[in-house]
């Protein structure tokens, strides 16, 4: 079989038709490397046929409307860097009921200014054995008690419609002990086992375990379960119930591929890869970040550019931004289109604790010197647990050590230290090590729950203030800012969690609380908490929209602004640029700016300020746009320039 395209695209590809110049054109441009790839990892050129003719099949089965975005964005490749995308994170049956009920709240998602909205994983899963959503056990069936493959469909396309974007996790790592697949090979089908690792003695195991980390010592320690009904071990790096699949088989890999078109094919835009480091295992490392994962992401992203290039990939990669970067692949041979900024949303929590901004700082910079293709996502909070993985060699050398460290930062945020008012919960509290995580709403963690139990006006008016300016440091990163669904309205912790014998034990719950809809009423009610929290949130989200300054491409830099509660963030994009000045101390402070001696204009009052001696009330903030020069002034682009080089040298 002729596999390689020739200068007059009259190859046979599977048996393709060759009438097809749209899928021609795709497949010439990525077949040398993708067969490249394909052959380096698996050497199979029947499965590798196979692979090309389905993603033949999934492209004619794409829906016009879909091909429609297609063109479109194939046209506009830059589409997601602009300023003007806001998301929101939310679980279908917290947020309303089903997919129908999502469809039906639209018009909120809309006043709340978002056209990106992440669906929590919603799959068929098994009760009790799901792991939120993250144990599937039919990757073409949703959840019967969210609707139907048909209800997304039309969700997607009602979404579409209105200019909204929808993004889905795919959990590709590991599948439900309850999966087909799983079920055939406990029963002893061979062709099932290959698909995962399994193994009728603890030899090899024991070596996995010499290198493999675990990632839930306390409530699932162990990388393998043994299965004493078929009397084999099997790689369970999660938790027993999700078994981990074996990439190194090609069967695997296009399985799963189709499954990922299949998803596309129902309209979703963004697809999460959970778990990504993760996909390649190998005896004597530590099944981490292998260069097998970097090839699997980057044929992933090939063939989504043949068959739906308006998809685009999410990476769930857990490090700080310098490590991650790999994931974003090349501008040559791109991998990930957008990455989690998972360390700097933790290095935040750790300023509001410490007020001292400067891990933050030397965070940013590194952010703001990478280049301008990579896109992160940025969020103050999500579904999951606050991981306290800081830069510890930093903190080390000013005199804080890891483990004292975050002991102090867990008892801050459940409000046991430092003139706390959060609250909240530990996650995965392991009594012996002192390690844990944290659980708990961007609300509460701001003191809005202790304000509001206490009926203290001033406090939650303070509480308010540090979660507005929060989010207004989130906008002003560079990336794409995402709310977790309930902060819009300042929602608190639901501890009725722990009523619920299937989530007791999981204090991620804390967080994940039903939509308070009578609470969202309130944003029409003058005075209110929500009212108060929605309104500022939405006139920044107008000005971000609004101003060129904010594109996810602009120059982006720290300066220093005297005082080490204070951060103050410089922007700079085609001519435009401002200041984000951000106070995270509960006192007033007073700084001036002096790599700038220009006056401002204030972004939220429309008035004019100086950048010297600006007052900042507790947790204040100021989004300072700086008047252009002159005519006869010197160039503001070289200026620019010259402030940025030396801002992150600095």
């Amino acid at each position: 079989m002729n596999t390689v395209l020739g200068g007059n695209m009259a190859s046979d590809i599977s048996g393709i038709p060759e009438n097809d110049d749209i899928f021609y054109y795709r497949m010439k441009r990525h077949e040398d490397e993708l067969r490249w790839l394909y052959m380096e990892l698996y050497g199979n050129d029947s499965m590798y046929a196979e692979l090309t003719g389905q993603m033949y099949e999934f492209y004619e089965a794409r829906g016009a409307a879909l091909k429609r975005i297609d063109a479109a964005r194939e046209a506009d490749p830059e589409w997601y860097k602009r300023n003007d995308l806001l998301g929101m994170m939310l679980y279908i049956d917290n947020f309303a009921g089903n997919i129908a009920g999502v469809e039906s709240r639209l018009d909120y998602i809309e006043k709340c200014n978002v056209n990106y909205i992440h669906l929590m994983p919603f799959l068929n899963t098994v009760e009790g054995r799901s792991d939120g959503g993250y144990a599937v056990t039919d990757f073409r069936k949703v959840k019967p008690e969210y609707g139907t493959m048909e209800d997304l469909e039309h969700l997607t396309a009602t979404c579409h419609e209105r200019g909204i974007n929808v993004c889905m996790d795919f959990v590709m790592n590991h599948t439900s002990s309850d999966h087909e697949w799983a079920r055939r090979a406990r029963a002893g089908e061979g062709e099932y086992m290959s698909r995962y690792f399994f193994f009728d003695s603890d030899v090899i195991p024991r070596e996995f375990e010499k290198t493999v980390p675990q990632v839930f010592p306390t409530t699932a320690p162990g990388n393998f379960t043994w299965l004493p009904d078929c009397g084999h071990y099997v790689m369970t790096c999660f938790y027993p119930y999700q078994w981990d699949l074996n990439y190194r088989n090609p069967r695997v890999f296009n399985e799963m591929m189709y499954n990922f078109l299949f998803m596309a094919n129902q309209g979703i835009d963004v697809i999460r890869i959970d778990a990504v480091p993760y996909i390649w295992k190998e005896p004597g490392t530590q099944c981490r970040n292998l260069r097998q994962v970097h090839t699997i992401v980057r044929m992933m992203r090939m063939i989504s550019e043949i068959v739906c290039p308006s998809v685009l990939l999410l990476g769930e990669v857990v490090m700080e931004p310098v490590k991650v970067v790999p994931y974003f692949g090349t501008v040559e041979k791109p991998e990930c289109h957008m990455l989690y900024n998972v360390t700097t949303m933790a290095t935040t929590w750790h300023t509001v604790a410490t007020r001292d901004t400067g891990l933050l700082k030397k965070q940013l910079d590194i952010v703001g010197g990478l280049p301008k293709e990579y896109v992160f996502l940025n969020y103050l909070r999500c579904h999951d647990d606050i991981g306290w993985g800081l830069d510890y060699d930093t903190l080390k050398w000013q005199g804080q050590e890891e483990v004292p460290h975050k002991k102090y930062l867990n008892d801050y945020f459940r409000g046991l230290a430092g003139s706390s008012n959060s609250r909240g919960e530990l996650y995965n509290s392991d009594p012996v090590t002192g390690d844990a995580r944290f659980c708990g709403t961007t609300a509460s963690m701001c003191g809005v729950e202790k304000a509001g139990f206490e009926g203290d006006e001033e406090a939650m008016e303070r509480a308010i203030q540090l979660d507005v300016m929060l989010h207004a440091y989130m906008f002003t990163q560079s990336g794409i800012p995402v709310l977790y669904s309930g902060d819009e309205i300042a929602q608190v912790n639901d501890y009725s969690y722990k009523e619920d014998p299937l989530k007791a034990d999981d204090s991620r719950y804390i967080h994940r609380g039903k939509m308070n809809w009578e609470n969202a009423e309130k944003i029409a009610e003058s005075g209110s908490v929500e009212e108060r929290i929605f309104d500022r949130l939405a006139g920044l989200e107008s000005i971000r929209r609004s101003e060129k300054v904010f594109m996810t491409s602009a120059d982006m830099w720290t300066v220093r602004a005297g005082d080490r509660s204070v951060l103050c963030i410089g922007r700079y994009y085609d001519g435009d640029k401002m200041y984000g000045i951000f106070n995270f101390s509960e006192y007033e402070k007073e700084i001036s700016v002096t790599e700038d001696d220009r006056p401002c204009t204030d972004m939220l009052t429309g008035e004019e300020i100086s950048l010297e001696n600006i007052a900042l009330p507790a947790y204040g903030f100021y989004w300072l746009k700086v008047k252009a020069k002159t005519q006869n002034s010197p160039d503001m682009d070289n200026d620019c320039r010259s402030i940025i080089r030396n801002g992150v040298l600095s």
